[in-house]
C-alpha cells in the first residue's frame, strides 16, 4: 500500500474529515462509495501499488480545488490528483487516507488565440479534443502521445509528456506558456491559486516556474488551468516512410545513421513483431509481421525538400540492412500504419500483465540499447516486446508475463531495473516521458545520484512544506 504524510487522519478521524469536507464543498460531487473511489485509485500502471483513499473529488472549479486543499491542509488529508488515469508510473496512485482530486470534470478549452498562437484550457481537456479545437482556426497544438485519443492536458503538463512528433517539435515543457496552480507553502496559506508564466513569446522575468511545474507529477500542486503555445497547421501531405529489419539492432543503425546525417523526420517509431501480431490478432487490420521490426518515419517538410527528405530517410534504412523500405504519400495508408504504433500497448495488455519501460538513451546508443534489451529479457527468461520513439532515443521494452505467475513476475521486476541501469550506464535517463511515480524511484536515485536528488528533495520541502500533495511520488518520503 502507498501511505501518506504520516498521521493524515490519526488526529481526525475519518467521519471528522468527511464531514468536513462536505460542509466545505456542499455542493460538489464528492465520492465515497468504495467501489468508485477503488476504480479513481490508480492509474493504467498496474505494478505500481495503490493506498485506499478517503475519499474523492470530482472538481468543476479552481474554487472547488481551493476549498478542497484548505480542508486537506487543516486536517492533514493527503491530496492525489488525477486526470483521465492514463499513466504508466504509478504516478496518479491514490495513498492511504488521501482525498483523490479528479479533474476529469474541468474540461473546458477557454480561449483560442489564433494572433497570438495561443490556447488557454483547464486540465481535464482530452488532447485530441484540444487539437480537433485549434484545427477549426488552422492552428496546431504538437505534443501527441500515444495516449492522446484519451490523456488530458493536465495529466500531459504533469508528466511533461511526449509523444511520436517530439523528435522534430519537442515536448510538452516547450508549449507551456503559463499555468495556475494551487498551492500552499510560499505563497500563502494552503488553498492559494497562483498564477505563472506568460502569455507572451518570450519572458524571463524571475525563475522559470512554469518549466518546475511541467513535470512535477502532481507534488508541488493542482493545477487548475493551462496557457498553452500554438502552431500554424503544417501545409501540403507528408510523406511516411516505412523500413522492414530482420533484426531489431539494424533497425537501430538506422535510427543512428539517420542522426549521423542530420536527418529530423517528424516522426521515427518502431515496433517488433510481437506488438504487430498482437495488434493484428486484436482489430485485424491485415497487417503481415514478416519482419523482426519495422520503422516508421513522417516526414513532413514541404515541397522538393520534404520530397529529398524522404528518399534520404530511405536510402538510409537501405543501407542499414532493410529488407525493405518503401515511400508514401497516402494519407490513409500512413494513418493505418501509425495506428498500429499506437494501438501497440493496449494490444499486449491483453496478453497478460505488462511492465512497461520508459528509457531514453542518447540517439547513437540506441542499437546498443537494443541489444541490451534483448540480452536482458533472454538472461532473465522474460517476454520483452519493444515499441519506441526510436528518433530521439526514448524506448519502451514491455516486459510482458502470464497471469497469475508470480515467479515470471519477480524476474521481469529484476528485469525491469536492470534495463534502467543499463541506460544510465549508456548516459541515459530512466524515464524520457511517462515520469518518475512509484515505479523509478529508485532507479532515478540512481541515474542522479545523492547530491542531486537532495537539491530535488529541498525544492518540494520548500514548495509544499506539509508534504500534502501527491506524498511518496517521485522523490519518495519527505525528508
Amino acid at each position: 500500500m502507498v501511505t501518506g504524510p504520516g498521521t493524515a487522519l490519526a488526529s481526525a478521524g475519518v467521519d471528522t474529515a468527511l464531514d468536513a469536507l462536505t460542509a466545505a464543498l456542499p455542493d460538489s460531487a464528492l465520492v465515497t462509495d468504495p467501489d468508485v473511489l477503488a476504480a479513481l485509485a490508480a492509474d493504467d500502471a498496474e505494478w505500481a501499488p495503490a493506498g485506499k483513499p478517503l475519499a474523492a473529488l470530482r472538481a468543476n472549479s479552481t474554487a472547488e480545488v481551493q476549498a478542497a486543499v484548505r480542508v486537506c491542509a487543516d486536517l492533514r488529508i493527503p491530496v492525489v490528483t488525477r486526470g483521465a488515469g492514463t499513466g504508466l508510473s504509478g504516478g496518479a496512485n491514490a495513498t492511504d487516507g488521501c482525498l483523490v482530486v479528479d479533474l476529469s470534470k474541468m474540461n473546458r478549452i477557454l480561449e483560442i488565440d489564433a494572433e497570438n498562437l495561443l490556447a488557454v484550457v483547464q486540465p481535464g481537456v482530452v488532447n485530441n479534443d484540444l487539437k480537433a479545437a485549434v484545427a477549426e482556426h488552422g492552428l496546431w497544438y504538437p505534443p501527441d502521445p500515444a495516449s492522446a485519443p484519451w490523456s488530458t492536458i493536465g495529466g500531459n503538463v504533469a508528466t511533461n509528456a511526449g509523444g511520436l512528433c517530439c523528435l522534430k517539435y519537442g515536448v510538452t515543457r516547450d508549449y507551456v506558456l503559463g499555468l495556475e496552480a494551487v498551492m500552499g507553502g510560499p505563497a500563502g496559506p494552503y488553498g492559494t491559486a497562483v498564477r505563472f508564466g506568460r502569455r507572451t513569446a518570450k519572458g524571463v522575468s524571475g525563475y522559470d516556474m512554469t518549466g518546475l511545474f511541467t513535470g512535477s507529477e502532481g507534488t508541488f500542486g493542482v493545477l487548475t488551468e493551462i496557457t498553452l503555445r500554438l502552431r500554424r497547421a503544417p501545409t501540403g501531405t507528408p510523406h511516411t516512410v516505412v523500413g522492414a529489419f530482420d533484426d531489431l539492432v539494424s533497425a537501430g543503425e538506422a535510427v543512428a545513421l539517420c542522426t549521423r546525417r542530420g536527418l529530423q523526420p517528424a516522426a521515427l517509431e518502431l515496433l517488433d513483431r510481437a506488438c504487430m501480431t498482437a495488434v493484428e490478432e486484436w482489430k485485424h487490420l491485415g497487417i503481415e509481421a514478416d519482419a523482426a521490426a519495422l520503422l516508421l518515419a513522417r516526414v513532413d517538410s514541404p515541397g522538393q525538400a520534404g520530397e529529398e527528405e524522404a528518399a534520404a530517410v530511405a536510402a538510409t534504412f537501405t543501407e542499414s540492412g532493410a529488407l525493405w523500405a518503401e515511400r508514401s504519400t497516402d494519407p490513409t495508408e500512413a494513418e493505418a500504419l501509425f495506428e498500429v504504433r499506437r494501438l501497440a500497448y493496449p494490444a499486449l495488455e491483453r496478453l497478460g500483465p505488462v511492465l512497461t519501460e520508459d528509457i531514453c538513451v542518447p540517439r547513437s546508443a540506441v542499437p546498443e540499447m537494443l541489444a541490451r534489451t534483448e540480452a536482458t529479457g533472454r538472461r532473465h527468461g522474460v517476454r520483452i516486446a519493444t515499441i519506441a520513439h526510436a528518433g530521439d532515443g526514448n524506448l519502451h521494452p514491455l516486459l510482458i508475463t502470464p497471469p497469475g505467475d508470480e515467479a515470471a513476475r519477480e524476474a521481469a521486476q529484476t528485469a525491469f531495473e536492470e534495463l534502467l541501469s543499463e541506460a544510465v550506464a549508456l548516459g541515459g535517463t530512466v524515464t524520457g516521458e511517462h515520469g518518475v511515480g512509484l515505479l523509478k524511484r529508485d532507479g532515478m536515485t540512481r541515474e542522479l545520484g545523492p547530491e542531486v536528488c537532495a537539491v530535488q528533495h529541498a525544492v518540494k520541502d520548500a514548495l509544499d512544506p506539509l508534504g500534502l500533495f501527491n506524498p511518496g511520488k517521485v522523490v519518495g518520503a519527505a525528508h
